[in-house]
């Protein structure tokens, strides 16, 4: 006490006093927060919001929905086989509004699928869905709805790909006690038709049902792959080149499983550099195709006329590169900002070589099997962005030119997209020449011949050529929105 007194009496040490007690219970206080805060934090992850504040919506998926052709199965004038599953959303209430309402999506996703039409048209394999309320659902973008032999549905006999069947459906609670209970059924028929569908026997489907609380994002090839392209070749302007023979035969297609473009004005359109609302036309590229499993764009229009090598060669090997490799990878390429040189394929390669004065004026499928096909043996290029092939420009036009010499087809100018209306450069050299590069004339027939200079040949360091650049799409690049057309191209994500 006596010390205390001192203190007390002593201005000097009794300010110092009171300010050492306080900076302690600060120190104290702080510490005390800090730990507790701490704590709190840590444990933020497991701590849920009061029950009676929260709705409880949940998903629940039963078994997936496979097919099994076999003799056993599908004997000979017997009965359909079919497999049926649900999908199911229940929403709960909070105690404390007791209503509650939320959209949800419903996918449902078919891959590694390998039935085929048994008498190459036919549907076979029906899919049927029912929605909460009873009503068969009868529009899917990318399918087909009809009835098959008696069985109304949509048919994915020979479908790939994530289809939407509810878009933000919606589902209400009233109750914090009772659930809202929403039943999708799906059911798949494979139709046991007269017809022989043993080429059918030991082939499979893998088939999944998502519900989720948000829109999932559709990759982008997948979109044109499965939804664009119909299943039906040439709606959408869109052909599948599997080498059956579609249209007339088997010749005329690449047969390399790609979806390619043709016609004279395909709605291909992508908006990419740019998230203005009206995409700047120096923006806008088309979708030449998509090729194991990766969309390949090119330039709408050129960015500018170049050289293809000052010193006049056209050989590539791994030291040297032609002029037009630095405009294309350096130039253009550092003129797009890191977020859209992220989307772009960095590692592809290119073939930039194999083709001659013969077989590179050929038809469309002979091109292509020297250019980048079977009998390929030019040199290899991996780079990121690069031009249109000989083969894109033969297979842009429609498929009953294809087989027309490309020499020949300043006749058909009008149906083909990929004409820009300028001589322009291709990816492909002239594999008996260091001069040559092959390239497309103004007027639309193509050309390597040195000789037709004063014509806009292809003697490399005496022309200027447009140049569109071309590249590849990486396969997870998703679709955002948009159409297709000029308009309202696709947006990616």
């Amino acid at each position: 006490m006596k010390l205390i007194d001192k203190i007390k009496k002593n201005k000097l040490l009794y300010f110092l006093g009171v300010l050492i007690v306080g900076i302690f219970i600060v120190l104290i206080v702080r510490f005390t927060y800090a730990y507790l805060a701490a704590n709190v934090n840590e444990a933020r992850g497991d701590v849920s919001v009061d029950s009676d504040e929260t709705d409880n919506l949940k998903f629940a998926v039963g078994d997936p929905l496979s097919i099994d052709a076999t003799p056993t199965t599908l004997p000979e004038n017997g009965e359909n086989l079919v497999d049926t599953t649900t999908a199911t959303a229940t929403l709960l209430a909070n105690s404390t509004n007791n209503t509650a309402e939320y959209p949800y999506w419903v996918y449902f996703t078919i891959s590694n699928n390998t039935f085929v039409y048994s008498d190459g048209s036919t549907p076979e394999i029906i899919l049927t869905v029912t929605d909460p309320e009873g009503n068969p659902v009868t529009n899917i973008d990318g399918l087909t709805y009809g009835t098959f032999n008696g069985v109304a549905g949509f048919d994915v006999t020979t479908q790939n790909g994530t289809f939407a069947v509810a878009d933000g459906y919606t589902i209400t609670s009233t109750s914090s006690t009772e659930e809202t209970v929403q039943t999708w059924n799906f059911t798949l028929t494979y139709l046991n038709l007269s017809i022989d569908q043993s080429i059918n026997f030991g082939n499979s489907m893998t088939t999944e049902i998502k519900m989720q609380k948000e829109k999932s994002k559709v990759v982008f090839a997948d979109y044109i792959t499965s939804q664009v392209y119909t299943g039906v070749d040439g709606e959408n302007d869109l052909y599948y080149h599997d080498g059956v023979g579609t249209y007339t035969n088997a010749d005329q297609e690449a047969g390399d499983n790609s979806y390619r473009y043709s016609g004279a004005n395909p709605n291909n359109y992508v908006c990419f550099g740019s998230d203005e609302e009206t995409c700047p036309d120096d923006n806008l590229y088309r979708i030449i195709g998509v090729f194991d499993g990766q969309v390949k764009l090119i330039k709408a229009t050129g960015i500018g006329y170049y050289e293809w090598s000052s010193d006049e060669n056209n050989k590539w090997d791994e030291t040297t590169k032609p002029d037009i490799y630095y405009i294309l990878n350096t130039d253009y390429y550092k003129s797009l900002l890191s977020e859209w040189q992220g989307l772009i394929d960095q590692s592809h390669i290119w073939q930039v070589g194999g083709i001659n004065s013969s077989n590179g004026t050929d038809i469309s499928k002979t091109v292509y099997d020297y250019e980048v096909g079977a009998n390929q043996t030019g040199y290899i290029e991996t780079m990121a962005i690069g031009l249109m092939y000989v083969s894109d420009y033969g297979f842009g036009t429609n498929p009953e030119n294809w087989l027309t010499s490309l020499k020949a087809y300043s006749n058909i100018i009008d149906n083909n997209w990929l004409y820009s209306g300028e001589a322009e450069w291709t990816i492909s050299l002239e594999s008996l020449s260091d001069k040559g590069v092959f390239i497309i004339l103004k007027g639309d027939c193509l050309s390597n011949d040195s000789d037709l200079i004063g014509n806009l040949g292809s003697l490399i360091g005496m022309t200027k050529l447009n140049v569109r650049p071309a590249f590849y799409l990486n396969s997870n690049v998703s679709l955002e929105n948009g159409s297709g057309t000029a308009s309202d191209p696709y947006r990616i994500a």
